[in-house]
C-alpha cells in the first residue's frame, strides 16, 4: 500500500493562483500607503496701486468675487509686505516709493518757502 502522498495533499500554489484570478473588490478613497494628496489651489488676486502723490490702496479677488477694493495702506507697509513676499519684489516698489517720497519732500519745501515769505509779508504789515 503504497499511497503518493502528494495527491492526498492539494498544492499550495494553487489557492493563491485562484485567489489572484478573482479581481478584489475596489475600496473607496486613497489605498492605503498612497503618498499622494490632493492639493487644493486657492487662487487669490492682490493689486496694491499708488499715485505719484504716494497714496495706496490694496484690491482682493478671489476668482470673479471681489473680497475687498480700494482699502487704503501706507507706504511704510506697501515697503515692508514687499520685502516680505519676496526680494525681487522689494526693489522695484522701494524705488517707487522712494521717487514719491523725493516728490514730497520736494512739495513740503516749496510749501515751507511759501510759508517763510508769508510770514514775513504777515510781519510787514504789522510794523
Amino acid at each position: 500500500m503504497n499511497v503518493d502522498t502528494r495527491e492526498d495533499q492539494p498544492e499550495k500554489a494553487a489557492p493563491a493562483a485562484e485567489a489572484g484570478a478573482v479581481p478584489e473588490k475596489r475600496r473607496r478613497g486613497r489605498p492605503k500607503g498612497s503618498t499622494a494628496r490632493t492639493t487644493r489651489v486657492v487662487e487669490l488676486t492682490l493689486t496694491v496701486s499708488g499715485t505719484a502723490d504716494g497714496d495706496w490702496q490694496a484690491d482682493l479677488k478671489q476668482g470673479t468675487k471681489w473680497l475687498a477694493r480700494a482699502l487704503p495702506v501706507s507706504a511704510a507697509d506697501v515697503s515692508r509686505a514687499a520685502a516680505e513676499l519676496h526680494a525681487e519684489l522689494s526693489g522695484p516698489i522701494e524705488e517707487i516709493i522712494g521717487a514719491a517720497r523725493a516728490q514730497r519732500a520736494a512739495r513740503v519745501a516749496e510749501l515751507e518757502a511759501e510759508l517763510e515769505q508769508a510770514k514775513k509779508a504777515l510781519a510787514e504789515l504789522e510794523d
